[in-house]
């Protein structure tokens, strides 16, 4: 498990450089501009990114930065949240590889922000739901991005394997 966590980590990284590549060629208006998503535009949706991997890794590790809300603006500015963003993706990826498979495997205690209960399951699930969400947002903002007319990116992971990934195959 611990590599297939390792691709994904390295995955996630790629993915959100190539989906900050081309938000970053649009407008501030357009940027901003409420679409309709479950967080509205582009840049809230990629602050509610950045800040549910700030939650999660705060839960993973003990350290850090981890707001109270899902819908915390982090960064008003595209750069600064794109600086913010590629800091969190190295974050992650040490975290993962820190990892031993018997961590993976281990039990993992923490307590939703949406419901405030005592939660316990294997780290393992928590840890593909920090890469599934982040896939699911980075869908949301690939459908804005060429609702603005933006181009339509390759983010599938297969994609990356074949072009970036290969030590993973």
């Amino acid at each position: 498990m611990l590599d297939h966590y390792r691709m994904y980590a390295a995955y996630n990284a790629w993915a959100n450089r190539a989906l900050y590549d081309e938000v970053g060629k649009l407008d501030d208006a357009a940027y901003r501009q409420n679409l309709g998503a479950f967080f509205g535009s582009l840049h809230r949706t990629l602050n509610h990114l950045l800040t549910a991997d700030r939650i999660w890794l705060k839960r993973f590790t003990g350290s850090g930065d981890a707001p109270t809300s899902l819908d915390t603006i982090l960064h008003e500015d595209f750069a600064g949240l794109r600086a913010a963003r590629e800091v969190e993706d190295a974050r992650l990826a040490a975290f993962i590889d820190s990892l031993t498979e018997e961590q993976i495997a281990a039990d993992f205690t923490y307590s939703p922000l949406t419901n405030p209960t005592i939660v316990t399951h294997p780290l393992g699930p928590a840890l593909t739901h920090v890469f599934n969400h982040q896939t699911h947002h980075r869908g949301q903002c690939h459908g804005m991005l060429t609702a603005l007319g933006g181009s339509s990116i390759t983010l599938d992971l297969i994609y990356f394997v074949r072009t970036e990934g290969s030590k993973f195959l």
